[in-house]
């Protein structure tokens, strides 16, 4: 995702089984999206941008315009 300029961090799923030090899921600053004055409809865009990139990891042509539209 560094390529589309997204940054999320590896973290913990509650309930998980896996060790503490196997992260299977990422979360998201949310406190960073707020303090730019996005909402609730703006973190559903963003998930949408995330799972296109990680959906689409190889196929750098969806990765560029993924970023081209971060950046509007």
């Amino acid at each position: 995702m560094v390529k589309a300029d997204i940054t999320v961090n590896k973290n913990m799923v509650p309930f998980d089984d896996k060790s503490p030090f196997v992260t299977s899921g990422m979360r998201v600053g949310t406190a960073a999206m707020t303090s730019r004055g996005m909402k609730e409809k703006d973190m559903t865009a963003i998930v949408d941008l995330i799972d296109r990139v990680v959906t689409n990891h190889e196929n750098e042509a969806v990765i560029a315009e993924t970023k081209r539209r971060l950046i509007r």
